[in-house]
């Protein structure tokens, strides 16, 4: 099995590969979209461009992610994941709308396009961020901070193939509007890949609860654990993608300090069993506490 170490050096090391394939894709499409007039190029640069930060934030994050708690940060540094993420997602928004702007000047003063060049510059972009993705793709299955990079790369790669589309068009027809109606895709699409990653990362910062997990489902679970009678201000929160915490009030019957220590390890075992919750904080109270909602404010 491998160790946590050299997992999250494998990681560090993909981020560092991807990005330098990342910055040396960036100067060549941000040249080339200069050299044919391709505003579609240009604007796939500026994704790349954003692709670059997006991975140099997350790199830096998994390595503030790695250090340990201490008197000020408690939980660690895990939320510098959530918080490059939420950075990732506005950069994006703010690329997209740039890119809107500029199709739409273009669209009313359409201009030539030098297709071949651009065809070329297309197809290896394509390529390079296809590999990146691949590169990324390993790790983003339960990690919004890779996850955001990776949907970086991947709708880059999207936006490549259109710019493909039209290089392989402008070769035998001229039209000219056809360069910024691209551009506008690829507009649209940046728009949306960074509403859900700044959607996911808001709810993350505000506390919330994992999809899929609600705090009346938990309830019930702890509840089923021999000597609970009842739970109360119960709170599920998200630290961080895959980092999970709770806290409660649960109500035991009248009983020996020896038995709460087993109810405690059952009620840990079922939290993380059927909820995947790393950590736990339960206050035990004895007798019938009055309150009837799960989560109160209390």
């Amino acid at each position: 099995m491998m160790s946590h170490d050299h997992t999250l050096e494998i990681k560090e090391n993909r981020f560092i590969f991807a990005l330098a394939l990342t910055a040396l894709i960036f100067l060549a499409e941000f040249i080339g979209g200069f050299w044919t007039g391709s505003l579609a190029l240009l604007s796939d640069s500026a994704h790349v461009f954003m692709d670059a930060f997006a991975l140099g934030l997350s790199y830096l994050a998994i390595r503030a992610a790695a250090l340990p708690p201490n008197d000020r940060h408690t939980y660690g540094y895990h939320r510098m994941q959530v918080l490059a993420a939420l950075t990732n997602g506005a950069s994006l928004l703010l690329i997209a709308v740039e890119i809107l702007r500029q199709a739409w000047d273009r669209l009313q003063h359409p201009e030539p396009v030098l297709a071949g060049p651009m065809l070329v510059i297309a197809v290896i972009g394509l390529a390079v961020n296809l590999i990146v993705a691949f590169t990324l793709r390993e790790h983003d299955h339960d990690d919004l901070n890779t996850r955001s990079a990776f949907l970086h790369v991947l709708g880059d790669a999207l936006a490549s193939v259109g710019v493909i589309a039209v290089g392989v068009i402008l070769l035998f027809v001229n039209w000219p509007w056809l360069d910024p109606l691209v551009s506008v895709l690829i507009g649209l699409l940046i728009l949306v890949s960074s509403g859900r990653v700044l959607k996911e990362s808001v709810h993350i910062l505000a506390e919330g609860s994992p999809d899929g997990m609600t705090a009346t489902a938990v309830a019930a679970a702890m509840r089923q654990v021999a000597g609970v009678d009842e739970v109360h201000d119960l709170h599920v929160w998200t630290v961080s993608p895959g980092y999970v915490a709770l806290s409660a009030h649960v109500v035991l019957r009248d009983q020996a300090l020896s038995q709460t220590t087993q109810i405690m390890a059952a009620l840990k075992a079922a939290l993380h069993d059927g909820f995947d919750i790393r950590h736990t904080t339960v206050q035990f109270e004895c007798g019938n506490c009055g309150q009837g909602s799960i989560a109160c404010s209390q």
